[in-house]
């Protein structure tokens, strides 16, 4: 799994006494002092080595019994189950992991879980935090797709995405100290782990921003432009839009237009 961590595939982040290994999006693995655990969804695989089997040699299958063998076959698994907004994160930190020592801005977290105020939610999961180096700051960001009904609104009323990302922005507000001194101890362990030289965060932006991803050209100069320019359901928010993350060459066009 290492070779994969180096190469951005997949992307450790820290967690309270334990550290997890995401994939394409999904949590491949979780490791803490227990060991190694992964999704039993994930680990459901056969050492069978061919994608089509008859009924009468269902009995000829078998379980792979430990992680290192089984562990191509997981990670097809865990792509299979990733939806469409983890996926798009998943290609966001494969390329700008905060491994990559070249870049100013990058992924230092994902999935990163707040305390919910509304009693309906346990957590609240912002999709992806950023860091810059050069400026020593955080910001978070939310990631929606096109598809997703959160960033429409209905006649009369805002669409869903702006009162979430205000709530997040009430809650960063309120634990900026915590916030800067959690990633502090975050970037000590994964520095030592991975022999980084990052420089510890001196400031957290308490702005969340919107990335909106996955349309065309003729969905953003239609129904998108409608939502963006002309209807303001956005404007109380930051948000930067691109069709294609994939085509993404650096972070700082994402971070400059949020500011």
């Amino acid at each position: 799994m290492l070779d994969d961590i180096k190469k951005g595939d997949v992307f450790p982040a820290i967690r309270n006494n334990r550290v997890d290994f995401y994939y394409k999006g999904g949590k491949l693995f979780s490791f803490d002092k227990r060991g190694f655990k992964t999704h039993i969804k994930y680990a459901c695989v056969c050492d069978f080595d061919k994608d089509y089997i008859y009924k009468q040699e269902l009995k000829n299958i078998k379980n792979i019994m430990n992680f290192v063998k089984g562990y191509e076959r997981i990670k097809e698994n865990c792509a299979h189950y990733s939806g469409i907004e983890a996926e798009e994160v998943g290609r966001i930190y494969q390329k700008f992991s905060y491994l990559n020592s070249n870049l100013n801005v990058v992924v230092l977290d994902i999935e990163v879980s707040f305390g919910a105020r509304d009693e309906d939610r346990k957590q609240d999961r912002i999709d992806l935090l950023l860091l810059n180096k050069k400026e020593k700051r955080l910001r978070f960001y939310e990631v929606k797709d096109f598809s997703n009904k959160d960033i429409w609104s209905k006649k009369g009323t805002k669409p869903r995405v702006v009162g979430q990302i205000k709530r997040y922005k009430g809650q960063i507000g309120k634990n900026e100290g915590k916030i800067i001194d959690q990633y502090s101890s975050y970037i000590n362990i994964v520095s030592e782990l991975f022999g980084l030289e990052l420089k510890k965060p001196e400031y957290v932006d308490r702005e969340v921003c919107l990335l909106i991803f996955g349309f065309d050209i003729d969905q953003l100069q239609g129904r998108l432009k409608t939502l963006l320019e002309q209807d303001g359901s956005l404007k109380d928010i930051k948000y930067y839009r691109r069709g294609n993350v994939s085509g993404l060459k650096d972070l700082t066009v994402v971070w400059n237009r949020c500011n």
